[in-house]
């Protein structure tokens, strides 16, 4: 059975697999568990790995494996290693635990939040994402780290190449920075948003899609604003 924690990074590293092709950086693991330093990522990591849960694929960058997902729910108690990480307390999950993350509403499961849907966004041509505030959609919480997060569905087929269908829901984590490489939802000249993958090229940020149909478009930094990244997707069958 796995601690809370390492239940938490497991999911975040497999979604994040699913949804960019790539394992996430130390970094954006810290993030996502809300983490003072990295070491307590190698902590966990390597608490999985002897678990069976992931496998490192040595001599290449950003290369974590999930071999397998936990069928059991996470501990309510926290290991020796996840609580040395300096000022860090950690989450502990109690019978009532009642889930607070800000612009979130508890689902009636405590295994789930419900999250705010903003409407369709283009991943293809870029259109007006609007929020609708009688519209929420019930998320995993255990794939939400710390910060607020809405969802979106998808429209366009200009990220098919990285996994993102027309009609699937993305979950974003809000947030006004990303690393090079990552999934954003971006605001362009303040009134066109778009799902796309964030390049940065100097002074310009370059709005990549995951499709060969469709260009790849360049823009003078002050005119793209990040609004969010990607942390999950959803698809109905």
């Amino acid at each position: 059975m796995l601690t809370r924690k390492q239940h938490e990074l497991l999911i975040f590293i497999d979604r994040h697999i699913k949804a960019t092709g790539f394992s996430p950086s130390f970094e954006e693991m810290k993030d996502a568990l809300d983490l003072k330093s990295k070491s307590g990522i190698h902590r966990l990591i390597s608490a999985l790995e002897e678990r069976g849960f992931l496998q490192r694929r040595h001599h290449r960058a950003r290369a974590l494996e999930v071999t397998r997902l936990p069928n059991a729910p996470p501990m309510a108690h926290a290991e020796a290693g996840e609580q040395a990480e300096g000022n860090f307390s950690p989450n502990v999950i109690h019978g009532a635990f009642s889930p607070r993350l800000p612009g979130v509403r508890a689902a009636p499961e405590a295994a789930a939040v419900q999250l705010p849907m903003y409407g369709r966004i283009a991943a293809g041509q870029p259109i007006e994402a609007m929020r609708d505030d009688g519209v929420h959609i019930e998320v995993p919480m255990a794939w939400l780290g710390s910060g607020e997060h809405f969802a979106l569905e998808v429209a366009g087929d200009s990220m098919v190449e990285a996994g993102i269908l027309s009609g699937d829901t993305v979950i974003i984590r809000k947030g006004e920075t990303a690393e090079t490489g990552e999934i954003v939802v971006a605001l362009v000249d303040e009134n066109e948003v778009t799902l796309k993958r964030l390049r940065r090229r100097g002074n310009s940020i370059a709005l990549e899609p995951a499709n060969v149909r469709h260009e790849t478009r360049i823009f003078p930094a002050d005119r793209v604003k990040i609004q969010g990244r990607l942390v999950a997707l959803l698809r109905k069958y």
